[in-house]
C-alpha cells in the first residue's frame, strides 16, 4: 500500500460494500491497521448484514440500514473497548459483510453409484444429480463455523462441504425410501422434499438455510438402460411374426430398388427372404404346412420335409340289440351273437327285437339291419 493510500485511509469515514459478483458470500472491509474511527458512517444494504469482530471476538451484528458508529449503537463494542479518551479515538476491529440473499442453481451429484435393492430388478446401482438454493440465516454462526479469518468467501468454497453432506444423506434416504426404480422419475418432487427435511437441520447448524432442493435426474447404469430399451421395444412391436414379415418385405423392396448394390449375393438373399416370407404367409393363411426347412446353396430351392398323413378316424360304435321272448327281455347282443343264435335256432325272423333309435319292438325279419343275420339260415319249410 502506498503512502498516499495510508494517509487517505485516515480520513475514510464511510464503510459499505457494493457486491458486483453473484457468488460472493462474505467480504471483509479492508482498512489500514483495522483502525475504524468513532463516528464513521456504516451503510448496510438490503441482502446484507455487517459483523464487527474485535480482537478475534464477534462483537456486534448490524442489519440493513445507515449507522453512525457511536457508543449508543455498539453496546458490546463499548464494553470490550473500554473507551477512556472521549470516545473519539479509532478502534481496531474487523468488519465482515455477509450476503443474506439466496444463492441459486447450486449443483450437486453423486460421485459414485448408490446401490439399492429394487423389488423388481434386485440390486441396482443408481446415479443422481440436481440443484439447490441456500442463504445465510445466522451470520454469527456462519462466521464462526465456516468463514473463520478468510477475507473473502465464495459459493465454491462453501458448496464443496455442503455437497458432501447432501450426497451422504441422499444415499441413505434413497436406499431407505422403498421407491421402485421405475417409479423414481415420477416421485422426484416427493424425494426432494424428503431429502430437504433430512438435510436442512444439519445445514442450519452451520448458519445456512436450505431454501430449496431439487432432484433433477436419477439414472441407471448404461447396460441396464439398454436392456430396458430392448424390453420397451418388444412391448411396442407387439406381434413379432408380423414384424418379421414387415422386415422381410422392406428388405425385398430395398434389394429391388438397388439391384447393383449387392450383385448376385443380393439377388440370392432377396429370393431367400421372399420364399421365407411366402412360407410364413402361407402358414398364416392356413395353406400348405411345411416343416423345418434347411437352407441349400444359393439359387437352389429349400427342400420341405414330408408331412405325416393324419390318422384315420375311429370306427363307429356297433349297434346293440335287445330280444323279447316269453314276456321277458334279454341282451344286448351284437350281430355276431345274433348270427350264432340264428344258426342254433334260438333266434328267428319272428323274434321281437329292439335297438336304440327304433320306435318300438319289431319282428327281426322285418328289420333291414338284421338281414345279414339270416343270410345263411334257410326260411321255414312250406306247409304240407
Amino acid at each position: 500500500m502506498s503512502l498516499w493510500d495510508r494517509l487517505a485511509g485516515e480520513f475514510i469515514d464511510v464503510i459499505d460494500w457494493t457486491d458486483d459478483t453473484r457468488d460472493t458470500i462474505v467480504w471483509r472491509f479492508e482498512r489500514q491497521g483495522n483502525a475504524i474511527k468513532m463516528g464513521a458512517k456504516l451503510t448496510v444494504r438490503e441482502g446484507q448484514v455487517a459483523c464487527f469482530v474485535h480482537e478475534g471476538q464477534l462483537a456486534d451484528i448490524f442489519p440493513p440500514g445507515l449507522y453512525e458508529l457511536q457508543t449508543n449503537n455498539m453496546p458490546i463494542m463499548t464494553t470490550l473497548q473500554h473507551w477512556s479518551h472521549g470516545f473519539d479515538s479509532p478502534f481496531k476491529s474487523e468488519i465482515y459483510f455477509v450476503s443474506t440473499r439466496r444463492f441459486q442453481d447450486l449443483k450437486w451429484g453423486t460421485k459414485n453409484p448408490i446401490t439399492m435393492r429394487d423389488p423388481e430388478f434386485g440390486p441396482v446401482r443408481l446415479r443422481a444429480f440436481g440443484s439447490y438454493e441456500i442463504k445465510v440465516a445466522d451470520a454469527g454462526v456462519f462466521l464462526r463455523e465456516i468463514v473463520g479469518t478468510d477475507g473473502e468467501v465464495t459459493t465454491d468454497e462453501v458448496t464443496g462441504q455442503l455437497r458432501n453432506t447432501i450426497v451422504s444423506r441422499f444415499s441413505n434416504a434413497l436406499a431407505a425410501s422403498g421407491i421402485p426404480v421405475l417409479d423414481v422419475a415420477a416421485n422426484t418432487d416427493q424425494l426432494g422434499e424428503l431429502l430437504k427435511e433430512k438435510i436442512a437441520p444439519e445445514l442450519m447448524e452451520q448458519g445456512v438455510e436450505l431454501s430449496r432442493f431439487y432432484v433433477e435426474n436419477v439414472s441407471l447404469p448404461e447396460a441396464v438402460e439398454q436392456m430396458l430399451d430392448k424390453r420397451t421395444s418388444m412391448g411396442v412391436l407387439g406381434d413379432l411374426n408380423k414384424y418379421t414379415q414387415f422386415q422381410s418385405a422392406e428388405a425385398i423392396t430395398m434389394a429391388a430398388q438397388n439391384p447393383g448394390a449387392g450383385g448376385a449375393m443380393g439377388a440370392g438373399m432377396g429370393m431367400g427372404m421372399g420364399m421365407a416370407m411366402g412360407n410364413m404367409m402361407g402358414q398364416a393363411a392356413g395353406g400348405n404346412q411345411y416343416g423345418a426347412q434347411q437352407a441349400g446353396p444359393w439359387g437352389q430351392q429349400p427342400q420341405a420335409a414330408p408331412q405325416a398323413a393324419p390318422p384315420p378316424p375311429p370306427p363307429p360304435p356297433a349297434a346293440a340289440w335287445h330280444v323279447a321272448a316269453n314276456g321277458q327281455t334279454s341282451g344286448p347282443f351284437s350281430l355276431d351273437q345274433l348270427r350264432q343264435m340264428a344258426a342254433s335256432g334260438q333266434f328267428t325272423r319272428e323274434t321281437m327285437v329292439w335297438s336304440n333309435g327304433m320306435a318300438g319292438w319289431e319282428a327281426a325279419g322285418g328289420v333291414a339291419a338284421l338281414g345279414e343275420v339270416f343270410a345263411q339260415v334257410p326260411p321255414p319249410p312250406p306247409p304240407m
